[in-house]
């Protein structure tokens, strides 16, 4: 049994309710078992009863009577905590690009998925277990990338981190670059493509198809690109700044525009009668390789990510230089 504590509130928690603070720092606390804390008033705040959706406020003090570790969980946390896979928190380190204490960044390889789905084994969300900190919190996801795209992926390492960068997300203060390898070279060597955009169910799994203003469920996606550099007539170097953020946007505006990405598995249709360059593999050749956004303490993050080894090999196959995206 462990004695009464008197745990402060972090910043990061301002605002949080009740039970949402008691399952991060508890979570082997069951509902009933909590509601009958609250009622009996053993835990309290600044000396005061509260209720389950009563919101903390930073530097507030909340009294937790003496319960069992393993019936609160904290303990159970800290062992999970000290037994992490050390095979992922490795993986991950090696991944990183710029770390802090509210803000994690990786250059997520191509082939890995973000999310758990349907036959998905292994993904960032769920290798971020091994990064639980001493009160059991697990960093947090704040956008996405296709399984498929490489690149720069923000995560937050705090519950405050995660609400301003989501915010920033929502509300287009940050600037995201992709690049992309794609066949042909567009209409013009620069422009803002606009369209309405709806998800479909196919055997291959989901797809974004181009629709009309007014069809029902779909999203407006507004994308820019540059004309970085032709490989001849046949390939193009393109920077990619989504404006909005919807599923596969720029796969489908390439698409749109007559320039399908390279090695698109859903998006590029001819590539089964269109030989592609000696050398160059049948891989998506995207990437997301810059991301600056406001930092959650003020100032920016402006972090680069490096190529995947097949759109170096590419790039080195076709003579394209990245210094190159600096002077156009």
């Amino acid at each position: 049994m462990a004695g009464v504590e008197l745990i402060a509130v972090d910043a990061d928690e301002d605002g949080m309710r009740v039970d949402r603070w008691f399952k991060a720092h508890y979570p082997g606390l069951g509902f009933g078992a909590l509601q009958k804390l609250l009622r009996s008033g053993q835990v309290r705040v600044d000396g005061g009863r509260v209720k389950s959706e009563t919101r903390l406020k930073s530097g507030q003090n909340v009294r937790v009577p003496p319960m069992k570790a393993d019936a609160a969980g904290r303990g159970g946390a800290m062992t999970a905590y000290s037994m992490r896979n050390t095979g992922d928190a490795e993986a991950l380190g090696k991944m990183t690009l710029f770390e802090d204490a509210k803000v994690l960044v990786i250059n997520k390889p191509p082939g890995l998925s973000v999310q758990g789905g349907s036959n998905v084994h292994r993904h960032v969300d769920g290798m971020l277990e091994a990064l639980r900190n001493k009160k059991g919190e697990k960093p947090r996801l704040v956008h996405r990338l296709d399984r498929d795209t490489s690149g720069v992926l923000m995560i937050a390492k705090s519950r405050g981190a995660a609400q301003k960068l989501a915010e920033a997300f929502r509300a287009r203060d940050t600037q995201k670059t992709y690049w992309a390898l794609v066949k042909g070279t567009p209409p013009k060597a620069e422009g803002t493509i606009k369209s309405w955009l709806l998800k479909e169910q196919t055997p291959d799994g989901d797809r974004m198809a181009v629709v009309r203003h007014g069809v029902k469920g779909a999203v407006q996606a507004i994308s820019n690109y540059r004309l970085v550099e032709k490989a001849g007539q046949r390939l193009s170097w393109l920077e990619l700044e989504p404006y909005t953020g919807r599923t596969h946007q720029l796969r489908v505006h390439c698409l749109q525009m007559g320039c399908p990405i390279i090695g698109d598995p859903k998006y590029f249709d001819d590539d089964v009668n269109w030989d592609f360059p000696g050398g160059i593999q049948k891989k998506l050749h995207l990437h997301a390789h810059s991301l600056k956004i406001p930092h959650p303490s003020g100032g920016w993050i402006n972090v680069t990510a490096p190529m995947p080894q097949h759109m170096v090999q590419s790039w080195n196959l076709l003579g394209l230089d990245e210094a190159s995206a600096a002077e156009t």
